[in-house]
């Protein structure tokens, strides 16, 4: 990429056209850039704003259209309420009106036990914001910074150079105009299914032995004042408030048994399972209005997968997929934003890309490893009370010590030098051109 025109950024004044019929209908994209970022969910539109806010010329390309859902519990741990709050993001959320988690409970057979949500580096609070907010939130954010977003374009392959390294991507407008991007870096972003992964030939280096299956939906009407989490052998369920008064109700047992019980009935089989698992609901869910549309996810084993390569970088489902049942997925994607935009910063600072994108892969392992053999052992549904307590107590401290170091993180990012807009805006000036140039 040539480095003469560092502070160009590409025309948006005429990001869309409007078809014969009134509709606006995205141009094809093209050009050059600095990162173009396949996915426009939490982890892509996540990692988008936090580089165009580093001053580097972003792309963003989503195949499905702005707004639309998809599979999430959306429950937010406190790892990612924390890096909402840094972000300036988290006030959104609440004032968009979802509910303030402040306590958990956890039902067992017999017994029910009730944490508190102690404050914590600005968060009092968690939240599980429906993902049609989140990912909104989130792109306006990166759009906000300067970031590209284009929906509906899919990305059907990248492009290499003689030497293999990747320089971008090809695709397809949902009006059939071809696509070609050049990027010096190429994020993935783009799910657990991530062609970038595919295509830049990422190894799968971990894959879990457990896979559950997932049945949910959103009820009115059913009060809870929190979280709620439901543990028995051989079956889990959750209460999740969320946006707009309802409630998330997840029940979820082994793949198999999906498959043989609840698959071909799935509204009686999530009933059945309702009733059998949250039992201690089950005044309340009498008298609450229940979905009248449920969501279902078969099960599949979780990985984690090389996350970099020359030219390119994975975060979020696309890098590694924990089972549902951890409730961390959202938490997972803006965690390795924030991870990669540490080696990006590195980069500018002068750092060679290989060292700086392994040091990313290193850290999220450090930090995702303990939750992801904790998830992968609840997901195998091959425990009993006593060892599902344990289980849960390993899960908590491992996600305290993943909000610590990125506390910790995000606090070593301000120093008495300035603000982090200030430095980020230094780093830029100093080294734009250098990292833009550099193959």
């Amino acid at each position: 990429m040539p480095a003469s025109t560092p502070h160009h950024r590409p025309d948006r004044r005429a990001s869309h056209a409007v078809d014969p019929h009134g509709a606006p209908r995205p141009q094809a994209p093209s050009g050059e850039y600095d990162a173009v970022v396949v996915g426009a969910r939490c982890a892509g539109a996540a990692t988008a704003m936090l580089l165009a806010r580093r001053g580097l010329r972003v792309l963003v390309l989503e195949r499905a259209r702005r707004g639309t859902d998809t599979l999430s519990t959306h429950a937010l741990m406190r790892g990612g309420a924390t890096l909402l709050h840094r972000w300036g993001l988290l006030d959104r959320i609440a004032a968009a009106g979802t509910p303030p988690v402040r306590r958990t409970r956890f039902h067992y057979p017999g017994e029910t036990v009730t944490v508190s949500i102690k404050p914590a580096a600005g968060v009092d609070a968690l939240y599980a914001p429906r993902r049609t907010l989140l990912d909104s939130v989130l792109v306006d954010a990166a759009v906000a910074a300067g970031a590209e977003v284009r929906f509906g374009v899919a990305v059907t392959d990248l492009v290499r150079d003689s030497g293999g390294r990747v320089t971008g991507v090809v695709g397809r407008t949902r009006s059939g105009d071809p696509v070609r991007v050049r990027a010096r870096l190429t994020v993935g972003a783009d799910g657990a299914r991530s062609l970038v992964a595919r295509r830049a030939g990422a190894r799968t280096e971990h894959v879990g032995t457990g896979a559950g299956a997932i049945v949910y939906g959103y009820w009115t009407g059913l009060p809870t004042d929190g979280y709620e989490w439901f543990y028995r052998p051989g079956g889990s369920a959750g209460l999740i408030p969320t946006n707009d008064g309802r409630v998330c109700l997840f029940t979820g047992v082994p793949a198999d048994r999906f498959a043989r019980e609840v698959a071909g009935d799935l509204r009686r089989g999530y009933r059945r399972l309702a009733a059998e698992i949250a039992g201690q609901a089950g005044d309340r869910l009498a008298a609450a209005e229940a979905p009248r549309r449920l969501h279902a996810f078969p099960g599949r084993p979780g990985f984690l997968r090389g996350a970099w390569g020359p030219g390119w970088a994975l975060v979020g489902d696309a890098g590694g997929f924990l089972d549902p049942l951890s409730t961390h997925g959202m938490t997972d994607a803006l965690r390795d934003a924030h991870l990669l935009e540490q080696a990006v910063a590195e980069m500018l600072r002068g750092a060679a890309e290989h060292e700086a994108l392994a040091r990313y892969q290193f850290r999220r392992d450090r930090l995702c490893g303990p939750i992801f053999k904790v998830a992968d052992r609840l997901a195998g549904y091959r425990w009993d009370v006593a060892e599902v307590q344990g289980l849960l107590r390993e899960m908590s401290s491992a996600i305290s010590k993943e909000t610590e170091a990125l506390s910790e993180a995000l606090s070593e990012a301000l120093s008495p030098a300035g603000t982090m807009s200030e430095q980020r805006q230094m780093i830029t000036n100093a080294h734009y051109g250098e990292w833009r140039s550099a193959t």
